[in-house]
């Protein structure tokens, strides 16, 4: 089943596109060439508070010493707000 979401991204994606094909001015496509630029260097992780990175650590730890938990016990604890 698609979402209307999913059908609104690609949308939004061929008119911007399409939007792009016909921009003549050069100053207009080297700022969005930096934007794009900009974009990529963006590293998720930074954008993460130091408690978010600790858990993060701990799970990956956690995880490389194999303590871990069934997939059905995180149901069972999570299930609630999923």
């Amino acid at each position: 089943m698609v979402m209307t979401s999913d059908i609104n991204i690609q949308t939004k994606k061929i008119e911007l596109i399409q939007w792009l094909s016909t921009i003549e001015d050069l100053d207009i496509l080297d700022k969005i060439s930096n934007l794009i630029a900009s974009e990529r260097k963006k590293d998720w992780w930074n954008g993460t508070s130091e408690a978010e990175r600790n858990s993060i650590e701990k799970g990956i730890t956690d995880a490389d010493n194999g303590n871990v938990n069934p997939h059905s016990k995180a149901r069972d604890i999570y299930g609630k707000w999923l």
